[in-house]
């Protein structure tokens, strides 16, 4: 038995850690559960410790496995980048690019970046994916996304994150709300109050079900949606509201369809990260296609800030 594992033998203990289960790894990687079994053990014994615990639910790994999965998801992200490193050298940026965005970003802040982005690499096969959360966050494990930008949450085994935004969240209603527009607003002063909120299993459904109930925010009657455009037409129509990050709706400050309200006494924030594989590094092209988005993420930041703030000082309806 050779000291070291195989390359083969590492993208076997990496997708058992990922999965959970010796039978979801082997479909990954396109194996037999026998045969990534064989590779797992083949590295325990060159290693002389185990790696994982096996039980009748599935396999976890140890703290020796964990550490060793860590080590060498960071080798494999080596072995691309140096691939990455010489195509650049090149001078041609070319390659598939899979981004997974939520309506938070695809309404608004995505536009900006493609009209820069697609002409200056028009040889990057570009495909986006508007999604929820939970959806996003399975494509990225499952490999079907190069990233994806969802709600912060407390992480998953197989995902590398980083804060990406900080978004202040504001009350949407339609046109025939009393709320002078852009005022801040206490929630509780608004309240009972007839809301669509996202469903149950949506990171952000969560956070607004504490800041309802912490600070004694009465609820009418709410219906749940996972559907932004038909989240927004029903508020226009209707006298439901609704809480979305400010940046969602930028383009709707100033235009007669939605009265807009930065939410105060306590402001409510929303955090957006970067998820991407812990055993992949970014590609030029993503990469390249980030730091524009993130520039321009910041400029409608401030733009959104200013909007804000002037908010205050409008008449009122």
């Amino acid at each position: 038995m050779p000291a070291h594992a195989t390359l083969r033998q590492i993208q076997a203990v990496i997708a058992v850690c990922e999965e959970g289960s010796f039978t979801r790894a082997a479909e990954r990687e396109h194996a037999t559960q026998s045969g990534i079994s064989q590779h797992v053990a083949a590295v325990e014994k060159a290693l002389g410790v185990r790696l994982f615990e096996r039980t009748t639910t599935g396999v976890t790994p140890t703290a020796a496995g964990l550490r060793y999965y860590r080590r060498c998801v960071d080798a494999i992200g080596l072995l691309e980048t140096a691939g990455e490193d010489i195509r650049a050298l090149s001078g041609r940026v070319s390659g598939r690019l899979r981004i997974g965005l939520m309506p938070t970003f695809t309404r608004a802040a995505l536009a900006p970046t493609l009209q820069h982005f697609v002409p200056a690499y028009p040889d990057v096969q570009l495909h986006i994916l508007e999604a929820y959360s939970g959806t996003l966050t399975d494509q990225v494990l499952n490999d079907q996304l190069d990233f994806a930008i969802v709600p912060a949450f407390e992480g998953r085994v197989g995902l590398k994150s980083r804060l990406i935004l900080r978004d202040r969240e504001v009350l949407i209603s339609g046109r025939t709300s009393p709320l002078k527009p852009l005022a801040p607003v206490r929630l509780s002063d608004c309240a009972p109050l007839k809301i669509v909120v996202p469903g149950p299993d949506n990171v952000r459904r969560r956070n607004l079900e504490v800041y309802f109930q912490s600070n004694g925010v009465a609820i009418d009657r709410m219906i749940e949606m996972d559907a932004m455009m038909a989240t927004f037409d029903l508020v226009a129509r209707t006298d439901f509201v609704t809480v979305l990050p400010g940046l969602i709706c930028i383009n709707d400050i100033g235009r007669d369809e939605f009265i807009i309200n930065p939410i105060d006494h306590p402001s409510l924030y929303a955090e957006f990260i970067l998820i991407t594989p812990s055993r992949r590094t970014l590609s030029t092209p993503a990469r390249l296609f980030l730091e524009r988005f993130e520039a321009d993420l910041a400029e409608t930041g401030k733009r959104l800030t200013a909007l804000l703030k002037g908010g205050r000082k409008q008449p009122q309806r």
